[in-house]
């Protein structure tokens, strides 16, 4: 049995992991869950599987998601950032499934990782902000990070069995987004509503963003960067719009092994969970004949200047990989509340990254302040912006 606290339980990633569970009651047990503001399905999670804690982020939520439960339930409520190291370190979980959107899931994985859990992990941003210092801690106390990301997870199941001198080159794959091929003179009138219809993957709406600009797939690369232990020179992203192949690995005798799946969570999630075994989850195979063909192509880092954003941040290292993220973040959320346009995003980024005095080798209080340094820079940005106008 794997006792588990999931933190982002609401989330995409959080909800899978839960089907997942649900599934396999005679291999995992849930100990906590934590949400931010989806009140409603927190109180429906916890009935169905009694958790000893469970966490929301604001206090005045704790009342409310009690008046949702029974009042006989026995589920400890906590909140703020308190509660959530208390489900990430709680003393009869071995595994926590990191799925915090953003920069708020740093914190807590390094809290569960200092108290001994082993981590499914699903925030890029973890690896992106601090991958120094979540790797080095993790080896010190001979912890398993396992990836949850389906490309990570396919990654991983590439290199697995052949030694890592023999790598040559991680491919990782992207679907494209929605935006692949509309013109970049048009990228003026995409909306939120447009960007957040992702051809193949249902996602989160931060995630969603993140994809159509593709600053998803270059926090990819920094996570890949740290979680495999390569230089981004090794790593490559390739186009690949069916979504079938997650991500391939090559090899210095020309060889290139591929994992293949359909577009769903659970797989990615269920390995992360029961490596090195496989769970029989009734998962439909890829339609081979129905797809017809499986395509390549490269990345246009002209219409897509985010990815080139992130791979140079990936070369530089040190806060700026956080300053990026930090940046990309606030200027996701004005977009969303549609205080910027499509096109902003990037901008916000490449302008504080341009104004960041890079912290080589950067403690944890450091990359902190590196993060509250780029929102505030980047809010500036888009205020000053709004104020000439806006979108």
């Amino acid at each position: 049995m794997r006792y588990l606290t999931i933190l982002g339980a609401t989330g995409s990633i959080g909800k899978n992991t839960l089907n997942v569970v649900d599934q396999f009651p005679d291999l995992f047990s849930v100990k906590a869950l934590t949400a931010r503001n989806n009140i409603d399905l927190l109180a429906e999670q916890i009935k169905r599987f009694s958790p000893e804690l469970a966490v929301v982020y604001s206090e005045k939520d704790v009342c409310r998601l009690k008046g949702l439960l029974a009042p006989d339930n026995h589920t400890d409520i906590m909140s703020g950032k308190d509660g959530y190291r208390a489900a990430a370190v709680h003393q009869d979980v071995d595994t926590v499934v990191s799925a915090i959107v953003g920069a708020a899931g740093l914190l807590p994985t390094l809290s569960a990782i200092a108290a001994g859990k082993h981590i499914a992990l699903a925030n890029k941003e973890t690896l992106v902000m601090a991958g120094d210092i979540v790797m080095s801690q993790a080896k010190l106390r001979n912890i398993s990070i396992l990836p949850v990301d389906s490309e990570h997870s396919a990654i991983f199941q590439c290199l697995a069995g052949n030694r890592k001198q023999d790598l040559k080159k991680i491919l990782l794959t992207a679907s494209g987004g929605p935006f692949r091929n509309l013109p970049a003179h048009q990228f003026k009138s995409i909306t939120p509503e447009k960007a957040l219809a992702h051809p193949t993957w249902d996602m989160g709406e931060k995630i969603s963003i993140d994809s159509a600009t593709m600053m998803n797939k270059g926090l990819e690369v920094i996570e890949a960067k740290h979680l495999f232990d390569v230089s981004h020179q090794k790593i490559e992203v390739v186009i690949h719009p069916q979504s079938i192949i997650h991500s391939m690995v090559s090899y210095i005798d020309g060889t290139v092994i591929a994992q293949l799946g359909t577009p769903d969570m659970k797989g990615a999630i269920a390995y992360a969970l029961s490596c090195p075994k496989r769970l029989p989850l009734n998962q439909p195979l890829p339609d081979f004949s129905g797809i017809g063909a499986l395509t390549f192509e490269p990345p246009d880092m002209k219409k897509f200047p985010c990815l080139g954003l992130a791979f140079f941040a990936c070369e530089a290292g040190g806060t700026l990989p956080c300053v990026l993220n930090a940046a990309n973040e606030e200027a996701v959320d004005a977009f969303l509340n549609k205080h910027i346009g499509f096109i902003q995003i990037p901008e916000v980024i490449d302008h504080a990254m341009g104004k960041h005095n890079v912290v080589t080798a950067p403690e944890i209080d450091e990359i902190l302040l590196a993060d509250q340094w780029a929102r505030k820079t980047a809010g500036k940005w888009i205020d000053r912006f709004r104020e000439k106008g806006g979108v």
